[in-house]
């Protein structure tokens, strides 16, 4: 069962390397993930997607919680939440086909980032199933090369898992 575990973290060099670590040691894999700092140049947001039982996934937060460069840690799979994934695609195009693959990128509500002569480079956001259905749609066609970046999560609401006080600790 896929689990969405997102933390904020130090930014800081290893962090990342620690919290993976933590992961790996005990063999299990990491299905998704994706860091960047946040508005907060020494804190960065971590969005790990993981197909473990609720259970473990409720123990490695609690190990993650004890890590030192780890300010808070929240399973976003438990309440209302807005996850989305960016997927750059570039597809092989015959010109007898431009038409048909515009159309059908459309109704992803996908972007046309770079035309070549015999290929498209496409970008789409939406939750997994989108980006796993536009992939699928693809497949008929020549698809050269697939780049994600892994689900992105937030609490939707006012309430956040990270909201951090003035004096840098979490509420």
């Amino acid at each position: 069962m896929n689990q969405t575990i997102s933390l904020l973290v130090e930014n800081k060099s290893g962090v990342l390397a620690r919290i993976a670590g933590l992961f790996s040691a005990r063999g299990y894999n990491i299905e998704s993930l994706s860091v960047a700092k946040t508005d907060d140049p020494t804190l960065s947001h971590i969005t790990m997607v993981v197909n473990l039982e609720p259970r473990v996934v409720a123990h490695l937060l609690k190990l993650l919680d004890k890590m030192i460069d780890v300010i808070s840690v929240a399973n976003l799979s438990d309440g209302k939440t807005v996850e989305r994934e960016l997927v750059l695609l570039k597809v092989r195009v015959d010109p007898s086909q431009r038409m048909e693959i515009l159309k059908e990128a459309e109704l992803f509500r996908a972007r046309v980032i770079d035309v070549g002569s015999d290929s498209y480079i496409f970008e789409a956001t939406g939750d997994t199933e989108k980006i796993e259905a536009f992939i699928e749609l693809f497949r008929k066609y020549e698809i050269e090369e697939v780049a994600r970046t892994g689900a992105v999560a937030m609490a939707r609401g006012l309430t956040s898992p990270h909201r951090v006080t003035a004096t840098g600790g979490s509420s």
